[in-house]
């Protein structure tokens, strides 16, 4: 019995050690699932910044697939910001949060849109659920930003 006790504490400090961790709401006195708020600041373009709501369930193997995500402008986006990011139709990765022990990760992923100029940022999971992949999706337009009038555009 001690020795299970030890475990389940060990987890519950391991889980709880998250830098990026901001919030955690509980969802009830009969559950163990919990709704995680995480904060992920753009590694490229420092002046956004994202906050990301997941559910976690503190004694299960896997957490659940559901997440939403919202980023906002939070400081300067300049061209060179633009310029040093993966311009490509599928982007890049920007965040990554293992959700499962069986390979399921959260992603955070940043696309340029350069018709619109914006910044799409889509949170997913790696593991189809029922039947679907789960995602969210957030943007930030350069508009009134110094990288604005200078992001590449796509004709």
């Amino acid at each position: 019995m001690y020795r299970k006790l030890l475990v389940l504490g060990l987890i519950g400090l391991i889980t709880a050690c998250d830098s990026n961790e901001v919030g955690d709401i509980s969802l009830g006195v009969f559950t163990t699932q919990d709704i995680k708020l995480d904060i992920m600041v753009d590694p490229i373009v420092t002046g956004v910044t994202c906050h990301i709501a997941s559910i976690e369930a503190d004694l299960s193997f896997s957490d659940p697939s559901d997440s939403s995500i919202s980023c906002r402008q939070t400081g300067e986006i300049t061209a060179q910001m633009i310029n040093a990011i993966d311009l490509s139709d599928s982007g890049e990765i920007v965040f990554k949060k293992s959700k499962s022990i069986f390979f399921k990760n959260m992603k955070i992923r940043r696309v340029f849109d350069p018709r619109s100029q914006t910044l799409m940022y889509v949170s997913y999971s790696t593991k189809e659920t029922s039947g679907s992949f789960k995602h969210s999706l957030s943007t930030v337009p350069l508009w009134g930003t110094q990288a604005y009038k200078s992001a590449p555009a796509q004709d």
